[in-house]
């Protein structure tokens, strides 16, 4: 008898795909992490496994089409339909009424790193799965990165 195999792989794609992280934001990123060891263990935890799957690239060489701190990044909310554009930012320049959002928080850990194209899982605050799509990734020369 036969029975038909999923693939898991296209699963763990869609849920955990390549990201890239610049080497200069890399340091002061895992710092981060470690600070909010006590006081948000389950997003540093998060932050960190993202950090240690990553591939790090110079600065020089990161692609413009990749999320890095400073990116302007357009998503989708694929359940709500909903198009949002936010800025990827450390914690000390977040401000969400500019749109600004901290790579701290669980869309901020959920978007570093990855490219135009890329659909992911991400976890709200309230415990909500949600799946987004990145649109669109603009780089901000004058950023804080």
């Amino acid at each position: 008898m036969l029975t038909q195999m999923t693939h898991p792989k296209a699963k763990d794609r869609a849920r955990h795909p390549k990201i890239v992280i610049s080497a200069d934001d890399l340091v002061h990123i895992e710092a981060l992490a470690e600070g909010a060891m006590l006081r948000n263990p389950a997003l540093a935890d998060r932050l960190l496994d993202e950090l240690g799957r990553a591939r790090i690239v110079p600065a020089g060489k990161m692609p413009k089409s990749v999320v890095a701190i400073g990116s302007r990044v357009t998503y989708r909310d694929e359940a709500a339909g909903q198009v949002k554009s936010v800025t990827l930012v450390y914690p000390e320049e977040a401000d969400i009424t500019r749109q600004r959002v901290s790579v701290m928080t669980p869309i901020g850990v959920a978007l570093l790193g990855l490219a135009e194209g890329a659909a992911f899982y991400w976890d709200t605050r309230d415990n909500q799965r949600r799946m987004l799509t990145v649109i669109r990734v603009e780089q901000d020369a004058g950023s804080g990165s």
